[in-house]
């Protein structure tokens, strides 16, 4: 083979590598684009945050009265 036809050969080469590169980056965009976005968490208030924290410590001390066997305070 002479010189021309090994420079042939190798930008061949180069050209198939070069386009399967493209179509392996392409495929990977469009997947990722056909991709739901992820609703955001619903926020939640302070005051849910310190209405469910006072739940959560009534029933603590409530848990506490039953495991002692003790009243401390009246159940509301």
């Amino acid at each position: 083979m002479n010189e021309t036809g090994a420079f042939r050969k190798r930008s061949h080469d180069s050209l198939a590598v070069g386009a399967v590169g493209l179509l392996v980056l392409l495929s990977g965009l469009v997947g990722c684009a056909g991709e739901q976005p992820k609703p955001s968490p619903p926020t939640v208030t302070p005051d849910q945050v310190r209405g469910h924290a006072d739940k959560a410590f009534e029933n603590l001390k409530q848990e506490e009265r039953n495991r002692t066997g003790t009243q401390t305070e009246p159940p509301r």
